[in-house]
């Protein structure tokens, strides 16, 4: 993305640091660094994009947009107003839900994974829409052995009330007696669970593993957020694997 130079304080108020007042009042009490130095005044100017600057010690990367990924986990609401658990914007800095992030859909709070979030609206729209038929990747635990069946099921169709007619996985392979893997291109409400309970089973546990061409590494623990940088942006949707680089905190 192509940066312009902006006052200071209107980048604070971009990325998520409250009112363009109270941005200026960071900048004269000394809280805020830019590119390793002390800020001098709040209306200095710097790069809307890649500007390295520090609140309150914390280091930052200004971004005129922001894509993040988290590793959910089981226990949490998609939800700024939870119901029963915890918000999953608990686990994210404050700055990002007041730069207003979404999320890409939803996962259910008793379901881990890989899920996304954006300021870019049209960004969300064209990753949500059903329209753009990104793939989902889950692994579902059964309460039942019977994987095959459930898989074989999938693959050829199962019918849910209320759908006109039956719907099929992309794909869906059978992981153990009591596992599958089910790739969906839609995001249907309690989808995954809809289907395999049509399939004559039930869902004991599922997670999400993957996001268009974005895989959650094994290795990346549950809770921990990181960017997406507009390598792995492109990739969403597109047929190459994304990297996800690491967040700043």
């Amino acid at each position: 993305m192509s940066s312009r130079p902006i006052g200071l304080d209107v980048l604070l108020q971009r990325q998520g640091f409250g009112t363009r007042r109270a941005c200026r009042v960071l900048v004269f009490e000394g809280r805020v660094t830019v590119n390793g130095g002390m800020a001098a005044h709040p209306d200095e100017e710097v790069a809307e994009e890649g500007t390295a600057f520090t609140v309150d010690g914390e280091a930052w990367v200004s971004r005129k947009r922001v894509v993040i990924a988290l590793h959910k986990p089981v226990g949490y609401e998609v939800s700024r107003k939870p119901q029963h658990h915890q918000s999953v914007f608990s686990l994210l800095p404050t700055s990002f839900a007041l730069r207003g992030i979404q999320p890409v859909g939803r996962l259910d709070t008793d379901t881990s994974g890989l899920i996304l979030f954006t300021d870019d609206g049209p960004l969300l729209h064209s990753l949500a829409s059903p329209r753009h038929s990104v793939r989902k990747v889950y692994v579902a635990d059964l309460q039942e052995v019977g994987a095959e069946a459930v898989a074989a099921a999938l693959n050829s169709g199962v019918q849910l009330h209320d759908e006109p007619g039956p719907i099929q996985a992309a794909d869906a392979e059978a992981l153990g007696p009591s596992r599958v893997r089910i790739v969906l291109t839609e995001g249907k409400y309690h989808q995954v669970k809809r289907m395999v309970a049509a399939a004559g089973n039930r869902v004991a546990g599922l997670h999400r593993e993957a996001f268009g061409a974005l895989q959650l590494d094994a290795g990346w623990p549950a809770g921990e957020w990181r960017y997406l940088e507009e390598e792995a942006v492109a990739a969403l949707s597109g047929g190459q694997k994304g990297e996800l680089r690491a967040s700043p905190s």
